[in-house]
């Protein structure tokens, strides 16, 4: 169902995604009364050009109170496609409220001609895909996800962070703090400088973090790809434009 034109909205983006961020720039354009939300794990946020609000909900009913407190009428969730519990915790507060929801979740990535991947379910099965003799190890996989690799420490690990890491790192490793994208260049440069052997990745889709598969095919390296959690079935579309038309508003995208 899209939006009438001369509809009151008041739009929820649940954040965090570049995505996310070109459809806060969109909105902002066509001046629709909205609130981004981050959730809290990036410590510097990229500034939005709309109110802005950090941390969690609490759960469902958090979520739900927050949407009928702040007249919440659609939420767009445009978080990671691995953030399963706040896009659960989504559907569920919008059935409760009887709130519009759309997810903007990009499309998985597929495996191409000279793609060595290793498709795995879950983080477990991942630590458990890689050799047991050491080797070179590129985790970018967030630092939320890597204590479970402390149980193969043989391994030589690089980690890439946007923030540098609070406290002790559960086993010795090498960490890159940076922010993407990434070049298909800079991706082949570091994996060739640290010698990468293996690279366990997330499959999150998109532009954006693609670099790293594109260079793992290049030089042979193979990657242990995890899928994306499963999840009740919502409205779901690829693209900001595709937003805002459910919004009932036109996009400057690709002008």
């Amino acid at each position: 169902m899209m939006v009438s034109q001369g509809s009151t909205i008041r739009a929820l983006i649940l954040g965090g995604t570049a995505d996310a961020g070109q459809l806060a720039a969109e909105v902002a354009r066509a001046r629709i009364d909205a609130v981004y939300s981050y959730g809290g794990r990036t410590r510097a946020p990229a500034d939005q050009p709309l109110p802005t609000r950090i941390g969690g909900f609490g759960g469902v009913n958090g979520l739900a109170d927050t949407i009928r407190g702040e007249g919440i009428t659609h939420v767009i969730d445009a978080t990671h496609p691995f953030a399963a519990e706040m896009s659960r915790n989504a559907i569920q507060a919008c059935a409760q409220t009887g709130t519009q929801l759309i997810a903007l979740e990009r499309a998985p990535w597929l495996k191409a001609p000279g793609d060595n991947w290793i498709e795995v379910t879950d983080i477990n099965a991942a630590v458990a895909a890689l050799p047991a003799a050491p080797t070179n190890v590129f985790l970018a996989i967030g630092r939320q996800h890597i204590a479970p690799f402390a149980g193969k420490p043989q391994h030589a690990y690089t980690l890439r962070f946007v923030d540098p890491p609070e406290g002790s790192l559960p086993f010795a490793a090498d960490v890159i703090v940076s922010r993407g994208p990434f070049t298909l260049q800079s991706e082949l440069e570091m994996m060739r400088a640290r010698e990468i052997a293996w690279i366990v990745a997330r499959n999150s889709g998109g532009d954006g973090a693609r670099a790293k598969i594109d260079a793992a095919r290049m030089l042979g390296v193979p990657v242990i790809m995890i899928s994306r959690p499963e999840l009740p079935e919502r409205r779901r579309v690829e693209s900001v434009t595709e937003v805002m038309q459910w919004l009932g508003h036109s996009t400057r995208l690709g002008a």
